[in-house]
């Protein structure tokens, strides 16, 4: 199966739409990717990672390791779509000889996991496009925000912050993984197993970055926005551009 050639080969990407996309890279250049599953959905769908690095499936001293994920929020399918166009690009882009994707490709091992909620873009896909309200397919199969799914750690870090305690490594609450939906808990296994560096979470419907540890340190009142810097502001924004 070969890869799509133009901005006219468009479609969205159902599950089975998706995994067959990733494959399809996977067979273009079997050389620099590797495809493996993080876990699974409530429902059982894989939560597939395609891996791109000129040594698939290793890590290697000093190379950084950059992870992307989209689709958390089941009914925002525009960072899924990027992300499977980016990886038709990579792929595309490297056998094409291009030299600054040869040099990413060579020098850094990069993971896209398209979609962490594939069964809440299922559900937002049954509904269509006429009928989908704002939440439908928003949460996973169980209707879990995914994005507030995770152990609080700015509670964490900022209690430290008074009293002087660490301000790295912080550790998860006691008997989390029970506490957390299967998608989030295969991401933080996800993260504890891979030497991340850096990672981008892509959303949609607004213009918003959010960075680590950004939460507002100041109860939140109604009409009023605050900017919370997070102890790295000024790296996450030369990073970002922002």
């Amino acid at each position: 199966m070969g890869l799509p050639t133009s901005g006219s080969d468009f479609q969205h990407h159902r599950y089975e739409d998706m995994v067959r996309a990733l494959f399809a890279v996977q067979s273009e250049c079997p050389y620099i990717t590797r495809i493996y599953s993080i876990g699974r959905s409530v429902e059982g769908r894989h939560l597939y990672v395609l891996e791109f690095s000129d040594n698939p499936g290793i890590h290697e001293a000093l190379e950084p390791e950059f992870k992307y994920i989209g689709n958390m929020h089941g009914n925002e399918v525009l960072g899924r779509e990027l992300l499977i166009k980016l990886s038709q690009f990579l792929c595309e882009e490297y056998r094409a000889g291009n030299q600054r994707i040869t040099r990413l490709i060579h020098d850094t091992r990069i993971h896209i996991l398209p979609s962490m909620n594939p069964d809440g873009y299922e559900v937002a896909a049954r509904q269509g496009p006429e009928l989908n309200g704002y939440l439908v397919g928003r949460g996973n199969a169980r209707e879990i925000d995914l994005n507030r799914n995770f152990p609080d750690l700015n509670a964490l870090l900022y209690y430290y912050e008074k009293n002087n305690g660490r301000n790295h490594h912080l550790p998860l609450p006691d008997n989390w993984e029970l506490q957390v939906e299967p998608e989030t808990l295969a991401v933080i296994k996800w993260m504890q197993n891979y030497n991340f560096i850096l990672s981008a979470n892509l959303h949609g419907g607004a213009v918003v970055a959010n960075y680590p540890f950004d939460k507002s340190r100041d109860p939140r009142i109604r009409g009023r926005n605050t900017y919370a810097a997070t102890p790295d502001d000024k790296i996450f924004r030369q990073v970002w551009g922002c």
